[in-house]
């Protein structure tokens, strides 16, 4: 399964991601024509701050995006502005958070997280404790997050989980916890106790492939 199909199980925080998987890391260069459908002082500040973004490394097709919506939605130029600048800055975070070397999708996931209140310093940690992308684990967060578990909850689980678990362990996770939310259980209590149940599923998975050791 690719990410980008593994992403569109996840719930909207990982549809960004999947956004920033599907366009590309880099975004239309020189001027993009389809910005002309903003306000023109608007145009202006926009195309400025996706100049910025494309010098520093930062996906930009997905600044020209949440301008394009605002301008569909009819949406006055200074909160145009103000949306896009917001995004950016986000994406930045997201960048210098997960290292250069981090992938659209994630970046796209990582400023979906910080959105959601998640500290910077919890996207580095995901980062140095899993080998694979991680993508799904920043938008699985994002979700646990948006279901009504404290962030220090959801990203405690999380970074639990993160170095052995899956993508799909992880999506199974949340749907565990968004389960027992759905029947009465507070929270940031599901969090911990499916987090527990999950990595004791991992550890013996884990042990099953590796016959003879402890």
């Amino acid at each position: 399964m690719t990410r980008l199909r593994r992403c569109s199980r996840l719930a909207p925080a990982c549809a960004l991601a999947a956004a920033f998987f599907a366009t590309g890391a880099t975004g239309a260069a020189g001027q993009d024509s389809r910005l002309n459908r903003l306000p023109a002082e608007a145009r202006v500040i926009v195309r400025a701050l996706v100049d910025s973004a494309r010098a520093a490394g930062v996906p930009t097709e997905p600044l020209v995006q949440r301008a394009l919506e605002g301008a569909t939605k009819q949406a006055p130029g200074d909160l145009i502005v103000a949306a896009v600048r917001r995004l950016a800055g986000d994406l930045g975070r997201a960048r210098d958070a997960l290292g250069s070397t981090a992938s659209a999708a994630e970046l796209g996931a990582g400023a979906a997280a910080l959105r959601a209140g998640a500290p910077p310093a919890v996207l580095t940690q995901l980062r140095r404790a899993r080998r694979q992308p991680v993508t799904v684990p920043l938008a699985v967060l994002t979700d646990l997050v948006t279901s009504g578990v404290p962030v220090d909850s959801a990203a405690a689980a999380v970074l639990a989980l993160a170095a052995r678990a899956g993508d799909a362990d992880l999506v199974e996770f949340r749907r565990a916890v968004e389960r027992d939310i759905a029947l009465g259980a507070p929270p940031a209590a599901a969090a911990a106790a499916d987090a527990a149940a999950a990595a004791v599923q991992v550890n013996a998975r884990a042990r099953e492939q590796r016959p003879g050791r402890p």
